[in-house]
């Protein structure tokens, strides 16, 4: 069992963790989840020792071996199969003890306890922990310092699975991992007989991997029994109870304030009326339920051009003569949502760049649309962003001559209204800073938006209010993401990214999973998968048309509540509605009020429809 016990953390003035308590069943496999900058990966360095808390403990069974990724990624000459072997320290110092020591009987108990840890099978453990991260033979024996940093974190991890501790901590493991190594990880972990705490923002892993929620909010943290999706449902009921708890306080309070108004000045009332003056006082208020600037995504809809926005006829693309791509057939219109699928290092990013016209065709052609604008988004432009700027300047400078108040909106569309605008860059959030990276590549309304892995920094609410955003908008969408819920929700078309080119996947996203996971398989190969391709290829052209339903009732919806809440906010207030909702008189606001409502309704029931519809075709 892991006990949290009263942990309050205070860092530059401000409270992290707030008497933080909680009791982690043993063998229990628990999601560690919050908002960005909740607090998170401060719990976990706390529980792995790295960091003392102002006031309370991280307690474990006394003789529990702890297991954490350290944030430097492994480094030289040693190989990664090396790396992996040597990070079971008692395996390795028995093996050097077997070769030179010299006393029989200590050496009977090596030999006794090297059978115990089974150490003569480790060579190919770790050799398969390797593969499934995606190491090849080849790449297990290069050394550390040939690979990125990306390749070096999967080391890492590989070495922390392979060590097999009591208490397994991962904070965000699949950051650097494609969705092979995602999927094997996701399996190695079902199996892992040990306790488990994972910090991550992926839903689909999380509902695959754990069986308890640890949701940190507000310095306090909360374990609610099952996966992600029912911690959603709880926590939907408790908002829901809260919402209510809230309009009724209001009522009270606004009860209790006309009574003071009209009864303090009579002599025969005033004892009453300051009576209820203390129990206004009294109230504790119930926190409202603002809104977040951090799920503000927002992308402004394109002009119509006429299909296609690219064309690729037998089209070769690579970095030198040799190309890495080859035999490109590929048209892209205007309402596609097409999801790169493949390992990392088969091309997806190539190609990306390919359709971003960042690189040319060495053979064949590619045709554009000359009108087509494209908004290219990476990880690399998260790192540029200037640290020392702001959101405003930043953004002033990519819309040369558009008014302050263009480039204010451009901002307030991705939550950087106010203040915010001219907050310094370096201090945001990971999260913030691809908020702001997607802001400014969509400036002038692009056609096609390619994302490349868009939700790294971004947490599960986030992940979610992109995902809205993208349904809600017209341009085409090209993704690449590890993120089976954000490709399941905003792609309807999959295209594979192997063996040197790019073929359309005529199968779901359930297909290619399963073809993972047979291991050997390969796309396309076995009667069944063949038939089962087929079938989705047939129902795939009925499920694109579904789902463009789906988002565009999504869509409405949005914008009519939009309009009914600015309405609320005008009834409630005049002062502060809109120049057009001013002008009304009450009753007119009623009634605008009232066909919203209805049309909302409408939008809802076509959801519905597009829902069932979506459903019986996939």
């Amino acid at each position: 069992m892991l006990n949290l016990n009263g942990i309050t953390v205070r860092l530059g003035g401000r409270t992290i963790l707030d008497n933080a308590s909680a009791a982690l069943p043993p063998g229990s496999r628990v999601g560690l989840i919050g908002r960005n900058g909740a607090g998170k990966s401060t719990l976990v360095r706390v529980i792995a020792g790295l960091l003392e808390p102002d006031s309370g403990s991280a307690d474990m069974p006394r003789g529990s071996r702890l297991g954490y990724i350290a944030q430097e990624a492994p480094s030289g000459t040693a190989t990664p199969f090396d790396t992996v072997l040597a990070a079971d320290t008692e395996r390795a110092a028995l093996m050097i003890e077997s070769e030179t020591c010299e006393d029989p009987d200590r050496l009977g108990d090596v030999y006794e306890r090297l059978i115990a840890i089974d150490a003569y099978t480790a060579p190919s453990r770790a050799a398969q922990i390797l593969l499934g991260l995606g190491f090849d033979e080849g790449m297990q024996q290069q050394p550390l310092d040939s690979f990125s940093g990306g390749w070096k974190m999967r080391v890492a991890l590989a070495a922390l699975l392979f060590s097999q501790p009591d208490v397994l901590l991962l904070d965000e493991p699949s950051n650097h991992l494609d969705l092979e190594a995602v999927m094997w990880l996701e399996d190695f972990l079902k199996s892992y007989r040990a306790t488990i705490v994972v910090v991550s923002h992926e839903r689909d892993f999380l509902n695959n991997i754990v069986d308890h929620i640890l949701h940190l909010q507000g310095g306090k943290i909360t374990l609610y029994p099952g996966g992600y999706d029912s911690f959603e449902r709880q926590r939907a009921e408790r908002m829901a109870q809260l919402a209510a708890a809230k309009a009724n306080q209001d009522a009270q309070r606004a009860k209790l304030q006309d009574y003071i108004a009209r009864n303090s000045a009579r002599a025969s009332t005033a004892k009453q009326a300051q009576s209820r003056q203390k129990m206004l006082a009294k109230m504790q208020p119930i926190a409202e339920l603002a809104n977040d600037p951090s799920l503000s995504f927002d992308f402004p809809d394109p002009q119509a051009l006429r299909p296609p926005l690219i064309t690729l006829d037998l089209a070769s693309v690579g970095y030198s003569e040799v190309p890495i791509l080859k035999r490109l057939n590929l048209r892209i219109d205007p309402d596609d949502r097409i999801a790169l699928l493949g390992r990392n290092g088969n091309g997806k990013t190539t190609l990306a760049r390919l359709l971003a016209a960042q690189l040319t065709p060495q053979e064949g052609s590619m045709a554009a649309s000359g009108k087509m604008k494209v908004g290219y988004f990476t990880q690399y432009q998260v790192e540029e962003l200037d640290s020392d700027d702001t959101p405003l300047a930043h953004m002033t400078r990519v819309m040369k001559g558009a008014t302050p108040a263009a480039v204010r909106a451009q901002l307030g569309r991705f939550g950087f209204s106010g203040d915010r605008a001219t907050g310094q860059v370096g201090k945001m959030s990971g999260g913030e800073k691809a908020r702001l990276a997607l802001a400014l590549i969509t400036r002038d309304a692009p056609h096609l938006l390619i994302l490349d892995e868009p939700t790294n920094h971004l947490d599960v609410d986030a992940r979610e209010a992109l995902v809205q955003a993208l349904n809600g908008y017209t341009g085409a969408v090209i993704l690449v993401s590890h993120d089976r819920h954000m490709v399941e929700m905003t792609a309807d078309r999959l295209v594979l990214v192997d063996a040197g080119t790019a073929k359309e996947f005529d199968g779901s996203l359930d297909d290619y999973i399963a073809f993972i996971l047979a291991g050997d398989a390969k796309p396309g190969e076995g009667k069944a998968a063949k038939k089962e391709a087929k079938a989705a290829a047939r129902n795939r052209e009925a499920e694109k048309q579904h789902r463009k339903m789906l988002r565009d009732a999504e869509a409405e919806t949005a914008r009519l509540t939009a309009e009914r809440n600015a309405v609320d906010a005008a009834m409630f207030d005049p002062k502060t509605a809109a120049p057009t909702l001013a002008k009304l008189t009450m009753t007119e606001l009623m009634k605008r009020r009232a066909d919203l409502q209805a049309q909302i309704e409408a939008a809802e029931a076509k959801w519905l429809e597009a829902s069932e519809a979506l459903e019986l075709a996939a």
